[in-house]
């Protein structure tokens, strides 16, 4: 099984410069966005709230991690954050990513969202854990909808944790698991990070970018987060009743399996996969399996699984000396 992996959600990384990326000249180069708080108000409305089976919504104005946090209340007072509890964060100030890479964006700049997930099917039974390794994709497929749909951004999902848009990270998410000794069933901190307002000046790493710089229809956070946390609701609560199964149809379309694959930019392509002690595999990425892993078929044939947990960094590959060899697109560090 490819369990959540210990490290924070929020790991929205860097957009390129004007001088790094000739792509996007100066004189494109959109003016920064006005900065504004979250709407409280409408985050908190019971309208919104259950509609979409969300037990409870915070905003606090900054903080640390919301994962660290969410990870604190439910190791010491599990009761008090229920299923799909949810905080949220004008400005983190020691998030981590995969890995524990550590990153700072500027305050009321990102949606920096995390969830406590506490799976059970429509009669009470808990998900069995194997499951949960699909929770960081679930969530990538919600924010790849909620991109395209409210803001009309093309984005994609990259494995094992990315949203991409053309090529470029705009989101990263990953999950934690909680504490398993109460008897209950064991909690997953689900954290996403969505780089909302930065601008080319304000993150200079050329592998990403941010709704503003892709021309969206809206910046507004309190919407991108409403319309995010919806969908995300809704995809949950259907792999929840489905018990888990990813190969199961969703409210009578296609599986969640079939549906990330559909959208996955990373199938298809040749992969070098860097793997903990400078081992790698280089192939091509053709499908992902029943828990959620990549499988890698290489050279010689042969099919390998690498899974969320394991893998360092994945990245295009192309044979030296073939035509853009060297050239491909670089990961940014969170990936």
């Amino acid at each position: 099984m490819d369990a959540p992996q210990p490290a924070d959600g929020q790991d929205p990384s860097n957009v390129p410069s004007p001088e790094s990326n000739p792509e996007l000249p100066s004189a494109a180069q959109p003016e920064a966005a006005a900065r504004v708080g979250l709407n409280r108000n409408e985050l908190s409305g019971e309208d919104f709230l259950a509609a979409n089976g969300i037990a409870q919504l915070i905003v606090v104005d900054s903080t640390g991690s919301t994962n660290a946090d969410l990870l604190q209340g439910v190791t010491v007072d599990p009761h008090a954050w229920p299923d799909l509890s949810v905080l949220t964060a004008e400005h983190q100030t020691a998030a981590r990513g995969r890995l524990d890479r550590h990153w700072e964006a500027p305050a009321l700049s990102s949606v920096s969202v995390s969830v406590v997930l506490r799976p059970v099917n429509s009669e009470g039974r808990p998900l069995p854990t194997h499951s949960y390794s699909w929770f960081s994709l679930l969530a990538a497929l919600a924010l790849r909808e909620a991109l395209l749909e409210t803001a009309g951004i093309p984005a994609e999902i990259k494995w094992p944790n990315d949203v991409m848009v053309r090529g470029r990270k705009i989101a990263g998410i990953l999950a934690q698991l909680g504490p398993m000794g109460d008897g209950t069933v064991p909690p997953v901190i689900l954290g996403t990070g969505l780089n909302v307002t930065l601008t080319a000046s304000e993150l200079p790493v050329p592998t990403a970018t941010s709704v503003l710089l892709e021309s969206a229809r809206t910046v507004d956070r309190t919407t991108l987060l409403k319309s995010y946390l919806s969908r995300f609701a809704a995809l949950y609560r259907n792999f929840c009743n489905a018990d888990g199964d990813p190969a199961a149809g969703m409210a009578g379309g296609p599986s969640l399996h079939k549906r990330v694959e559909s959208v996955m930019s990373t199938l298809g392509k040749q992969v070098r996969a860097q793997l903990p002690g400078d081992h790698e595999i280089i192939g091509h990425a053709s499908r992902l399996d029943e828990y959620g892993s990549l499988l890698v078929v290489d050279a010689g044939k042969h099919e390998h699984v690498v899974t969320a947990g394991d893998v360092v960094h994945l990245r295009p590959w192309t044979p030296p000396g073939a035509p853009g060899a060297g050239t491909g697109t670089a990961e940014s560090g969170y990936a």
